[in-house]
């Protein structure tokens, strides 16, 4: 592949050209019938120089639940005893499944805490809510800095000025410098360009608790989402990814020094398989099954497809 020839930036621009190119289409097909497209932008950045983009890499959009990784890193370094189902549940946007909410429960019980801490609201409980785990964590981060529980979500609060730094310093910035908005679950979220969401990625194994946020989501990828999902499906390649999603349409992945990341310019989730399946294939990456993503009815028939082009 590509990507394992060198870390020399020079070489992915020789090898993959350096000309502007439009955003990744996807089409859905239903039938014979295309019935929706939507536009992907792409960016994949080694040794901090683009390499290849599709779109636009300066499209700036919120980081949500792609920086969750990088939120955990913290909470890896102060408890290093840790297993990998907790640090998972640490960095993942889970499904409330009974085998997603047991880690959830134990950092819960480690930080001597209880569902009623949590502050990401109730959907359907505070428990089940897909951002519990990351919660859960900064619970436990706060009891190991002894910082109050209260108000642990909110951007003035010690453990989000910590989320802010990690952030900022993964994607070689100044923490002044992130515009900052509420994510769903209530903790903020801040605005980066794809381009420097992919530099965090490349750089995520070279952080302070980076190797063992990626050992344990690649050892884990079903507890970050599920069955379907990009980032799990992509780990589950067995190539060395790690992947986070976000909401409105963000994926970020990582290996080997290489970051990637995908934004649907509407926002959608459904596109991104086709897409990264799409963008790897540009890189030289074997993409397994990801190009294959059914449209099915009701019925449970396949009636159509999506198609990137």
């Amino acid at each position: 592949m590509i990507a394992e020839h060198t870390g020399n930036p020079d070489h992915w621009q020789v090898a993959l050209g350096s000309a502007a190119v439009e955003p990744i289409v996807v089409e859905v097909w239903r039938g014979e019938v295309v019935e929706a497209r939507h536009r992907v932008h792409a960016v994949a950045v080694s040794d901090g120089h683009v390499v290849d983009s599709c779109g636009d890499p300066e499209l700036s959009t919120l980081f949500r639940s792609s920086a969750k990784p990088f939120q955990a890193l913290p909470v890896i370094r102060a408890r290093p005893d840790l297993g990998d189902p907790e640090v998972a549940i640490a960095c993942a946007s889970h499904l409330h499944r009974p085998d997603q909410l047991e880690p959830v429960r134990s950092l819960l019980a480690k930080a001597g805490a209880t569902e009623d801490d949590l502050e990401c609201g109730a959907e359907p409980t505070r428990l089940e809510h897909n951002c519990s785990g990351k919660h859960a964590a900064m619970l436990l981060l706060c009891r190991e800095r002894g910082w109050p529980f209260e108000g642990y979500r909110r951007e003035s609060h010690a453990c989000q000025e910590l989320m802010r730094a990690e952030i900022a310093a993964a994607a070689d910035l100044e923490p002044s410098s992130l515009t900052a908005a509420v994510d769903g679950c209530g903790v903020p979220t801040y605005a980066l360009t794809l381009e420097r969401m992919a530099l965090a990625f490349s750089q995520l194994e070279q952080l302070d608790g980076g190797p063992r946020a990626a050992q344990a989501m690649r050892a884990r990828p079903e507890l970050i989402r599920g069955d379907g999902a990009p980032d799990t499906e992509l780990m589950r390649l067995g190539e060395g990814w790690v992947a986070k999603g976000g909401a409105e349409g963000l994926l970020c992945a990582g290996r080997s020094g290489l970051g990637v990341a995908l934004k649907a310019e509407d926002g959608a989730w459904r596109p991104l398989r086709s897409a990264l399946a799409a963008f790897l294939a540009r890189l030289g990456f074997e993409a397994g099954d990801l190009a294959n993503v059914p449209v099915a009815n009701s019925r449970g028939e396949v009636v159509g497809e999506l198609r990137a082009r």
